[in-house]
């Protein structure tokens, strides 16, 4: 079995691309369904950075080809940002995504949830299950024994930080969240932690927006009266699932007289985008997408960059261990075969002895000891010489020697 990955992110594709590739749980899980065929399997990894396809199929070339299919069928403009990788590569990628090491904000704590999230949603058989429990793994295993998740964390820190350095001070600074997801949550707590006043949380979902306001000290808002809080409100943090703009050029321009020149600094963590990119060419607002972010990324990189060196090795001893597992596949048919023909005729052999049922106990003990013992440094040999490039013909030349061809 081959695994192959195709997919499109954050370093070769910019979000007004990447949103038109987004998919929600459900979505993801419904083309994971379509792309593993009638014997394959396949996960789809979706976020705000990336849109991922892992495939197991015994075609690699098939698989592979299918995959960019049902990524270009999403949006024929991606092809140029398409990255393709396969078994040892593709195992060490999603294994340096899972630990953090891939992302936006290096280290930061969502991407390893939206990782089991997918993998729970996918169309998993035994490799991709292997793959996934072990990504799991080393990304856990990196936060755990380095110091990779360090604030700023997620893009929702990464934001605040923005915010700061635009404003200089938050403290006293209105606050308006619009999305009560995961990411807004954890934009306001954020936010919040630096001073800022979270007045209002507008979600369509009114319970959702009532919960966070209460938590937060802010007032619920339903969604469509956000644009009601923009005449007062200093900073607007958006990240719902909306397919369309929750805030158009029109409803901000409408709340600038009234202003009177304060700035309004929004920042948008959706994707699929939440606010209309034209926004930022009217006087005084001042918008930010999630690519935006890099720059406040960049200034935490370097008193990062020695725990991400020991994350990175953490990741690659895992992609070395899965990289000898996948290999020992190869062998383990013929090291099946070899013992099934040996136990086989040992069995034949026992059949044609004539024996009382006393003597054919004990030769039946002695013969498994024997037959146990003579293929033991065989199969350890073989399993070891898989994990190098000739394992595959170490396992040709026993099923020749011993006659095996017929039976695989």
């Amino acid at each position: 079995m081959r695994i192959v990955l195709v997919g499109i992110s954050h370093h070769r594709a910019p979000v007004e691309l990447r949103e038109r590739a987004a998919l929600s749980r459900e979505q993801a899980a419904e083309l994971a369904d379509r792309l593993k065929g009638t014997s394959g399997e396949a996960v789809c990894l979706s976020t705000c950075n990336r849109t991922e396809l892992y495939l197991a199929d015994e075609s690699g070339g098939d698989a592979e080809r299918r995959a960019e299919a049902a990524l270009l069928a999403l949006e024929a403009d991606l092809g140029p940002a398409l990255y393709r990788l396969s078994d040892e590569a593709a195992a060490l990628h999603l294994f340096r995504v899972a630990a953090g090491l891939d992302s936006m904000v290096p280290g930061e704590g969502e991407i390893l949830g939206q990782v089991r999230a997918a993998y729970d949603a996918g169309a998993t058989g035994p490799i991709l299950d292997r793959l996934f429990r072990q990504a799991l793994h080393a990304g856990r295993k990196a936060r755990v024994e380095t110091a990779i998740g360090e604030s700023p964390a997620s893009v929702s820190s990464a934001a605040a930080a923005l915010a700061e350095q635009v404003f200089g001070e938050l403290r006293g600074r209105k606050i308006l969240v619009i999305g009560a997801g995961k990411v807004g949550d954890l934009a306001a707590r954020n936010l919040l932690s630096r001073g800022a006043d979270i007045a209002w949380i507008a979600n369509r979902t009114a319970d959702r927006a009532a919960e966070l306001a209460a938590r937060f000290g802010g007032e619920a808002l339903p969604l469509e009266h956000a644009e009601e809080q923009l005449v007062d409100a200093d900073v607007v943090v958006s990240s719902t699932s909306a397919s369309g703009w929750v805030l158009e050029r029109a409803q901000v321009e409408r709340a600038l007289p009234a202003r009177k020149g304060r700035p309004l600094f929004l920042i948008d963590l959706a994707v699929p985008r939440d606010l209309d990119p034209s926004i930022h060419e009217l006087d005084g607002c001042y918008l930010y997408d999630i690519d935006d972010l890099q720059a406040v990324v960049a200034e935490t990189l370097a008193g990062r960059r020695r725990e991400a060196e020991r994350a990175e090795s953490i990741v690659a001893d895992e992609a070395g261990r899965f990289r000898e597992w996948q290999a020992s596949l190869d062998v383990v048919p013929a090291i099946a075969s070899l013992r099934a023909r040996a136990e086989e005729i040992r069995a034949a052999e026992l059949k044609r002895a004539r024996l009382s049922e006393s003597e054919r106990k004990a030769a039946e003990s002695v013969t498994a000891a024997v037959l146990n013992k003579l293929l033991h440094l065989p199969t350890i040999r073989m399993k070891e010489a898989a994990a190098a490039a000739d394992g595959v013909i170490y396992a040709d030349a026993v099923r020749h020697l011993f006659g095996l061809e017929d039976d695989r």
